[in-house]
């Protein structure tokens, strides 16, 4: 932000829009923090565009007092790629739910996370379709009881951090909309992440699928359910801090810090760089294992834009500028004749 430009705050990322989302829903939390942290990017409105697809997480744009596009089913990371390789210098953020990015949406999510597009995805996961009133989705956990499961689903859910993870993405990160802080200072890694970054947010949906992550969340077992992944610091968690991972061949356990001589020096240190680790953390799950909230892997590469740039300077180079005329007159042409 240039001297000058106006300091911002967060009442400024407000619109005049009023918010339509269900009372208690986790939307309103994640659009706060997202709302608070925008000011400290240092980044002009004028600059920032949300896109979005169908949901209830994606009336985001609407709520933002930047540039948006609502746009179709699915389709979100498809118009951002677009407008990003076309305008490369602004802030572009990616706003969908697990219905909405891993179902319809599933093949363009994987292909703008193996492009590398400089952009910044928050996908919402409440394990469940809210917005057409509580069918089961992607994520939901077999044996969930739904609208359209009477009996219980019987898929096996998707695990998006694995996904993502499996797309090679640059930047996979996890938070939850009841930490405030940590969900902010995830919001902000993203950000400064050159590269497509994906955010999983677990999320609470308090009318189709309350408690949904009541186990991460309820104070009574969070300390128990949460682990706090901290780039260079060993793996602990628990109420106690007393509690932590080790890895013992190619299994990941829960050892307890003080029994039969284990020391924290015993435990995984997080390494955010290695993919391999990041893959093992993926796939723990409750009720063995904490939830990992936290950076699992990053990286760097060459993004998306930076590769199609150069590569259009290079075929300009060797080809020059071109005719649009002469493009499309080449080749088999015909003339169609009334």
């Amino acid at each position: 932000m240039s001297a000058e430009s106006p300091t911002l705050t967060r009442k400024d990322f407000v619109s005049d829009q009023d918010v339509r989302w269900c009372p208690g829903c986790g939307d309103y939390s994640i659009l706060a923090q997202v709302q608070k942290v925008m000011p400290e990017l240092g980044v002009p409105r004028e600059n920032v565009v949300f896109v979005s697809g169908i949901g209830c997480s994606s009336r985001f744009p609407y709520y933002m007092n930047t540039y948006g596009f609502h746009t179709i089913h699915g389709r979100a990371p498809a118009i951002a790629t677009g407008l990003k390789i076309t305008r490369p210098e602004l802030s572009v953020w990616v706003v969908t739910g697990d219905g909405d990015g891993l179902s319809i949406g599933g093949n363009h999510l994987i292909h703008i996370l193996r492009r590398n597009v400089d952009v910044n995805i928050l996908l919402f996961n409440n394990r469940i379709y809210g917005l057409t009133k509580g069918q089961y989705s992607p994520t939901s956990e077999q044996g969930k009881v739904t609208k359209s499961s009477p009996v219980g689903s019987i898929d096996a859910p998707f695990n998006p951090i694995s996904i993502a993870l499996g797309a090679d993405a640059t930047f996979v990160a996890r938070s939850i909309d009841v930490e405030a802080k940590h969900l902010q200072t995830t919001i902000k890694q993203a950000f400064e992440h050159k590269g497509t970054s994906f955010v999983e947010i677990l999320q609470n949906c308090n009318i189709f699928n309350d408690g949904a992550w009541a186990s991460v969340t309820d104070r009574d077992t969070k300390e128990n359910s949460q682990l706090q992944l901290e780039h260079g610091k060993p793996m602990v968690f628990g109420r106690n801090r007393n509690l932590g991972l080790r890895l013992r061949g190619l299994e990941i356990e829960v050892a307890e810090i003080g029994q039969d001589g284990v020391t924290e020096s015993d435990l995984i240190v997080h390494d955010q760089t290695n993919a391999r680790l990041g893959h093992f953390l993926a796939a723990l799950q409750p009720p063995k294992f904490p939830v990992p909230l936290g950076v699992f892997r990053t990286t760097h590469r060459p993004t998306y834009e930076e590769l199609s740039a150069a590569q259009v300077a290079s075929a300009k180079a060797k080809l020059g500028n071109g005719e649009i005329d002469e493009l499309l007159n080449r080749g088999d042409t015909w003339t169609v004749e009334a």
